[in-house]
This record gives C-alpha cells, sequence and structure tokens, in this order.
C-alpha cells in the first residue's frame, strides 16, 4: 500500500495545527489511538524507555506530524500490527548499523537511497539535526529516535 507523495507543504501546514492549539494536538491523539492503538502503543514500549521524558514528548509530537500529514492523503489506512512494526524497525537498525558514516548526518544516507517519502524523511532528519539551540534530543538519543520515526513512516506509508 504505497500512499501518494506527502510534500513539505503538507507536513509544515499539519506541524502549524498541532502546535498552534492543544485542542486539535489532544484530538490527534485520540485519532491515532482509536485507528493505530498498536502504533501508539510502539511510542511508549520499552524500546524508547532510555530516552527523556523531553524525548518521548518530542518524538510523540514529531509521530502526531507524520500521522496528520499521512491523513491528509490517504483517508484509510488499515490496523497496524505489531509483527509490521517490529520487522520495520529490524530493517532500519540494519540499514544504519551497515552505515561506515562516522558523523550522525551521513549514517542517515541509506535511509534516503529508497524512499518515497523524502520530505517526511528529510523533516524528521531536520527535526533531530537542527535541534542545537535548544537541545531537547541527547546526542544518545538521536538514533533511538530516528529509528522509532522512521518505523512510524515505514508503517504508515509502505
Amino acid at each position: 500500500m504505497n500512499i501518494p507523495f506527502i510534500s513539505e507543504e503538507i507536513i509544515d501546514h499539519c506541524a502549524d495545527r498541532l502546535s498552534d492549539t492543544e485542542e486539535y494536538y489532544t484530538d490527534a491523539v485520540e485519532n491515532m489511538k482509536n485507528q493505530q492503538p498498536i502504533l501508539l502503543s510502539y511510542l511508549f514500549s520499552e524500546n524508547f524507555q532510555m530516552l527523556t521524558q523531553e524525548e518521548r514528548d518530542y518524538m510523540l509530537y514529531l509521530t502526531l506530524v507524520i500521522w496528520e500529514s499521512v491523513q491528509q492523503v490517504q483517508i484509510s489506512l488499515g490496523g497496524i500490527e505489531t509483527e509490521n512494526i517490529e520487522a520495520k524497525e529490524e530493517k532500519n537498525w540494519q540499514i544504519l548499523n551497515d552505515s561506515k558514516a562516522r558523523m550522525f548526518k551521513e549514517r542517515l544516507d541509506g535511509f534516503f537511497q529508497n524512499t518515497t517519502q523524502e520530505d517526511l524523511l528529510a523533516f524528521v532528519e531536520d527535526a533531530l539535526v537542527e535541534d542545537e539551540e535548544e537541545q531537547i534530543v541527547t546526542k544518545e538519543g538521536k538514533e533511538l529516535l530516528f529509528i522509532g520515526l522512521k518505523t512510524v513512516i515505514d508503517c504508515l506509508c509502505d
């Protein structure tokens, strides 16, 4: 199930709406909880316990931006199962671990080679790399957040 391309404009619009009002943010969480409960529970799984609370909150926000962006181009999605999440996450860790690059940003290059959702992936990369001033994301949390968010994209878009 490949969904239509999600443009930077759609992503920015969804990010702005989620940032503007708490009510919209709460509704988005509830919507995702009703339609993709297994995917939402993945975000709160033990996989991400080493993240700080701020990083987990940021991951939820970024996931909601991805979720809302997908909703803009694809009305209905089937339920995502745990096995699907695990398989996609394992594949993503393999790509990251196979990279010989030393710098985080360069290690992500392999993910862009076969993606149909380059703007979504760039959104995630930018959110994790261009965060230097606010330092929401720790050095240790970057890889874990990227793999988690890339897995969410794969589950919703493949």
